[in-house]
């Protein structure tokens, strides 16, 4: 076999061309010169054990472009993502008087809406599009299950009726339910205390 060489380097009267000219003039961006934008509150996102905690869009952007989709997950398997300081149970203090907004998806439509849905769900809560409502808002989670999929956003206050209908197909409902009533719930399901 034999050895690749480099190509030789131009002497002084040798000929350059655009090429080369080209090379020899692009630099390489400095990343630290990059804008980062700052989340409006930092974010927890857990799955099973609590991961990394983000300070900018991009840093929590590049976070979630290296874990699987929702609907890769095995069924048992959640997703949540709370303020910082909030953490995913009802007891916590500023869950307990609040519920979740849920939508609720049969498992044939875990690939076509259940990674849109979360998708969307997180672009809300890192952007600004729910300004209005952020201090309200605790975190979302999204539960990978054997017959259905959920996708919930918690909030602080049960008393709040206000939503936003994020692109749903007509059939899908989201249903809000308080935490007190999830907690003490005596059959498999939650009743429903407002429906959009």
């Amino acid at each position: 076999m034999g050895t690749i060489l480099p190509p030789p380097a131009p002497t002084p009267n040798s000929p350059t061309t655009e090429e080369e000219k080209t090379e020899s003039h692009q630099e390489v961006a400095n990343p630290e010169h990059y804008i980062k934008h700052p989340l409006q509150n930092r974010w927890a996102l857990w799955f099973f054990l609590k991961m990394k905690k983000s300070d900018t869009v991009e840093d929590f952007w590049a976070l979630y472009n290296h874990i699987q989709l929702s609907s890769n997950l095995m069924p048992g398997c959640d997703y949540s993502l709370f303020k910082d300081g909030i953490e995913t149970t009802w007891e916590d203090d500023k869950n307990k008087r609040g519920g979740r907004w849920l939508i609720t998806l049969n498992k044939q439509r875990r690939r076509s809406d259940l990674d849109r849905f979360w998708l969307e769900t997180l672009l809300c809560l890192t952007g600004k599009s729910s300004d209005d409502y952020s201090d309200d808002v605790c975190g979302a989670v999204v539960n990978v299950r054997a017959k259905c999929d959920k996708r919930a956003m918690w909030t602080t206050e049960c008393e709040n009726k206000e939503v936003e209908r994020l692109g749903l197909p007509p059939k899908i409902v989201i249903g809000y339910q308080s935490h007190a009533d999830t907690a003490t719930k005596s059959g498999s399901t939650t009743k429903n205390t407002f429906v959009v």
